[in-house]
C-alpha cells in the first residue's frame, strides 16, 4: 500500500478541505437528535410554542446545512479518486510498456491487463469509499457514543459492552477478506487468459469443432472465479447479520432498561428518544464500517498487486562498457540462452554482418530463429556472449537510441483498428510520400486503390484482410521509416513465390545500406543473402552462403531437395 499512497500524497491538500467540509456536515448532523430531546423535554413540557418553532427552524437549518455539506463533500471524493486512479492507471500502463520480456512472461498478459482495469478500480472504490466514509462512520460512532454518555450514561454502558465485541469482529473478518480478495482476482486472471485464447483462436476453434470444449473450460475458470468470489463475499457479508444481531439486542435492552428508568423519575421521555435516535445512528454507523472494511479488503489485495508491477526493478539497466574496434555492424560473439534457465534454447551462437549485408536464419520450429531477433533488440539479455551493434555492447545503448535502428515484422504481429495509414504510420508523423514509398517497396498494391487507399479502415487484429494483405501492411510499417537494421520474422510466409521474390528486388534496391536479418522457412526467402545461420535445437550446423551449404550442410540441403527438387536436379547435372 505504501506504493499507493504516493498517488494519494499530492492530493492530501484537497482532501484535507473535503474531509473539513465532511467533517462540518457529519458534526452538525449529529446534533439534530439532542436538539429534538430539548426541544420535547424542555420546551414542549413547558408549552413554549415560541422557542419550539425557533428550535425547530435550528433543526431545519442543521439538516440543509448536512445535507449540503456531505453532498459536496461527496462530489469532491469522487473527483479526487477518479484523478488519483488515472494518474494511477496511467503509472501502470506506462510501467507495464517498460516491462522486461522476462518480467512479462512472469506476470502474465492477463494478469496485467486484470491489474490494469479491475484492480485500479477496487482501489478506487477504496480511495472513495475512505474519503466519504472514513471520516463519517468513526464521527458518528465516537461522536454519538460521547453525546449518549453525556446525556445517559447508565444506557451508554448497555452499547459499550458491544462494541468491543463488534470490533473483533471486524478486525478478524477483512484481515482474512484480504486474502480471499487476492485470491479471487488471480481467479480472475485466469478467467481473462481463457477468455483471450479462446476469441484469438475462435476461428480454429469453430474449424476443429471445439466450441463445446472451449465452453467447458471457459466455465471451469468462471467457476473457480465465482466459488471464490462467494466465499469473499459470504465472509464479509457476516458482519451485517452479526452486527445487527448484536446491536438490536442492546437496542432492546435499551428500551427496556430505558422505561424502567421513566417510571422510576431517572430520565426524560425526550432523552429515551433522542438515545434511541443516537442508537440507531451508531447503528448505522458500524454498518458502515463494515461496508468500509470490505472496500478496504478488496482495495487493499487490488493494490498490492498493482504495487507488484509498479515496485519491479528495472531489469534492462544500461550498463557503462567501453565500445571495441570493430569493423562489423552487427556481431553475437557466443551468445547463449535460457527463457527456463535450466536448458539453453539457443547457445555458442556467432556470427557478424558488415553494414548493408544480409544474414538468412533457417531451421525447423523451436530451433531458436526468434530467439536471436529477441536478443538483437535486446527484449532479453544473453546468459552468455556479447551483442555488438557498431562495436557497441548493446547493454550499453539507451533503449530510445537503439530501437530507432530497428524496422521489424514479428512471426505474430498485430495490427489495430484504424485506417492503413494509421497503421503504416504508427504515430511517427511520416509524411505521405513515405507511407506510398513503403507500400510500394512492400508490394502492397491494394492500398494504392483510389477506392479508399490508405484511409481504408482495418478492423481489430486485421481480420478484414487476408493473410498477404496483412503481411505486406506491417512490412511498410517496418520500412517507412528507412531502418539502419530490418528484421523480418517469417513476415512473407503468406505471399506467393512472385510476391516474395519482388519483396527481395526492391529490398535490395531501396534498402542497400541497411543490414538485414530474414527469418524464413523457405529457401527461396533467403538464397541470395550473403550469409545463410542454419539452425537446429538452439545450435548451429550450418553457416555460409546458399552455395556453400548446398555443399556443407545435410541438413541445409535437405530442405533444398523438399522445397526446390528441380534446382538441386540443375546442381547435380552441372556438376556431373
Amino acid at each position: 500500500m505504501k506504493t499507493i499512497f504516493t498517488y494519494i500524497r499530492p492530493k492530501m491538500g484537497q482532501m484535507s478541505v473535503q474531509l473539513l467540509i465532511k467533517f462540518s456536515g457529519t458534526v452538525v448532523e449529529l446534533l439534530l437528535p439532542w436538539m429534538l430531546s430539548v426541544i420535547l423535554d424542555t420546551y414542549a413540557a413547558a408549552g413554549n410554542r415560541k422557542m419550539i418553532w425557533v428550535w425547530g427552524g435550528l433543526m431545519t437549518l442543521c439538516a440543509a446545512g448536512a445535507l449540503v455539506g456531505n453532498v459536496v463533500a461527496n462530489r469532491m471524493a469522487t473527483r479526487i479518486s477518479r484523478d488519483i486512479t488515472k494518474n494511477l492507471r496511467r503509472d501502470l500502463f506506462a510501467k507495464i510498456t517498460q516491462l522486461s520480456a522476462g518480467q512479462e512472461d512472469a506476470f502474465t498478459t492477463p494478469s496485467l491487463i486484470s491489474r490494469l482495469t479491475s484492480d485500479t478500480y477496487n482501489v478506487h472504490q477504496m480511495v472513495d469509499r475512505m474519503q466519504r466514509l472514513g471520516v463519517r462512520a468513526p464521527i458518528l460512532l465516537l461522536g454519538g457514543v460521547a453525546v449518549t454518555l453525556s446525556m445517559e450514561p447508565v444506557l451508554t454502558l448497555v452499547l459499550l459492552t458491544a462494541l468491543p465485541l463488534l470490533g473483533m469482529i471486524v478486525f478478524l473478518v477483512s484481515r482474512k477478506g484480504i486474502r480471499l480478495y487476492t485470491r479471487t482476482q488471480q481467479a480472475l486472471d485466469s478467467l481473462i487468459r481463457r477468455a483471450q485464447e479462446s476469441m484469438a483462436g475462435i476461428r480454429v476453434i469453430q474449424a476443429l469443432s471445439k466450441t463445446e470444449y472451449e465452453k467447458a473450460q471457459f466455465d471451469g475458470d468462471n467457476q473457480r472465479a465465482v466459488q471464490r468470489e462467494y466465499k469473499a463475499g459470504l465472509l464479509m457479508n457476516l458482519t451485517n447479520p452479526v452486527m445487527n444481531l448484536v446491536l438490536n439486542t442492546g437496542l432492546t435492552l435499551v428500551v427496556v432498561v430505558g422505561a424502567f428508568r421513566v417510571n422510576a423519575g431517572a430520565t426524560q421521555p425526550g432523552t429515551i428518544i433522542a438515545f434511541l435516535s443516537y442508537f440507531t445512528i451508531i447503528l448505522n454507523a458500524l454498518m458502515m464500517v463494515s461496508r468500509l472494511f470490505v472496500m478496504y479488503s478488496k482495495g487493499a489485495a487490488s493494490g498490492r498487486r498493482i504495487a507488484e508491477v509498479l515496485d519491479a526493478p528495472k531489469e534492462m539497466n544500461i550498463l557503462s562498457l567501453p565500445s571495441k574496434d570493430r569493423t562489423c555492424h552487427i556481431e553475437f560473439d557466443r551468445v547463449s540462452f535460457s527463457y527456463a534457465k535450466n536448458k539453453n534454447d539457443i547457445e555458442g551462437i556467432c556470427f557478424s554482418l558488415k553494414k548493408g549485408e544480409t544474414l538468412g536464419i533457417i531451421g525447423p520450429t523451436g530451433s531458436g530463429k526468434s530467439t536471436i531477433l529477441r536478443l538483437l533488440l535486446r527484449l532479453y539479455d544473453p546468459d552468455k556472449g556479447t551483442v555488438y551493434i557498431d562495436g557497441k555492447d548493446i547493454r550499453s545503448i539507451p533503449p530510445k537510441e537503439l530501437y530507432a535502428m530497428f524496422g521489424v515484422v514479428f512471426q505474430n504481429d498485430f495490427l489495430h483498428a484504424g485506417s492503413i495509414r494509421e497503421n503504416i504510420d504508427f504515430g511517427r508523423n511520416l509524411t505521405p510520400q513515405q507511407h506510398a514509398r513503403a507500400a510500394q517497396m512492400a508490394q502492397a498494391e491494394f492500398v494504392q486503390i483510389p477506392i479508399n487507399g490508405f484511409d481504408r479502415q482495418i478492423a481489430s487484429r486485421g481480420t478484414n484482410l487476408s493473410g498477404g494483405q496483412k503481411q505486406r501492411v506491417l512490412l511498410a510499417r517496418a520500412l517507412a521509416g528507412h531502418p539502419k537494421i530490418l528484421l523480418l520474422d517469417d513476415s512473407s510466409s503468406a505471399l506467393d513465390y512472385k510476391t516474395d521474390a519482388a519483396l527481395r528486388r526492391a529490398l535490395a534496391d531501396e534498402l542497400g545500406g541497411t543490414t538485414k536479418i530474414i527469418v524464413a522457412q523457405r529457401i527461396s526467402s533467403i538464397r541470395h543473402a550473403d550469409h545463410i545461420l542454419v539452425l537446429e535445437e538452439g545450435r548451429e550446423i550450418g553457416y555460409g552462403t546458399h552455395e556453400q551449404l548446398m555443399d556443407t550442410c545435410p541438413a541445409y540441403r535437405e530442405i533444398a531437395q523438399v522445397q526446390m527438387p528441380e534446382a538441386v536436379l540443375q546442381k547435380k547435372e552441372r556438376q556431373g
